[in-house]
């Protein structure tokens, strides 16, 4: 067991714990702060704060805000949320899902808030981006037949983040007031059409490529 320093400032009293309680303490917090306040809101005082230890303990642990927040990046994006491993009933449990989690009474949606709230830092942005691509972007082009599975499962999670933007965040009246099974229908549909293996350009007679050539 480690004791933890308090700050000599009036801060939190020292308290025994030992190093995983204390890196688990401040992970939780920190998630908490940047899905509420984005990178740039949320400062490593408070985040220390909340958890009970000192802003120079939380960079003994973690180095940086930067490699905090990607700690919490990875931690956050690493559970499926909306994504099911299942291909023959992705488009039927993803709508249900969704429609569920962007209904007014649901809880916040985590990893959704944190990268809306956080994607103007460049930094962040890149952090988030790696995310993405290393989870959910990788998990779903994995499961994707067909060509271009990187590309599709990209189009796949905009439609993702765009009800989750229009639907919880904006509140637009056509989506926030939208007959639950209507709309889980109509994300069904959409889904299949991206998740459906794309036709071979060649089978249809059309060209691959149709610029057009510079004349003599």
């Amino acid at each position: 067991m480690t004791r933890d320093a308090s700050d000599g400032n009036g801060g939190s009293p020292a308290r025994r714990r030992d190093a995983s309680a204390t890196r688990e303490a401040i992970l939780n917090s920190a998630m908490a702060a940047f899905t509420r306040a984005g990178y740039d809101g949320a400062g490593v005082r408070d985040i220390a704060g909340a958890a009970g230890v000192t802003a120079m303990l939380v960079n003994r642990y973690f180095g940086s805000k930067e490699q905090l927040f990607a700690e919490v990046v990875e931690r956050t994006f690493a559970p499926p949320t909306v994504v099911a491993d299942d291909l023959s009933t992705l488009g039927e449990r993803l709508a249900a899902t969704l429609v569920a989690r962007t209904a007014s009474e649901a809880e916040e949606p985590d990893p959704f808030l944190l990268m809306l709230r956080s994607a103007a830092n460049p930094r962040a942005a890149e952090i988030i981006r790696a995310g993405v691509r290393n989870h959910a972007g990788r998990h779903l082009a994995d499961l994707l037949p067909g060509r271009d599975a990187a590309q599709r499962a990209e189009l796949l999670l905009s439609l993702i983040a765009g009800v989750r933007l229009m639907r919880e965040v904006i509140n637009t009246d056509g989506l926030s007031e939208a007959d639950p099974a209507a709309l889980g229908r109509h994300l069904r549909d959409l889904v299949q059409v991206i998740v459906a293996p794309p036709a071979d350009p060649d089978a249809d007679g059309v060209v691959a490529d149709a610029r057009p050539t510079a004349t003599a």
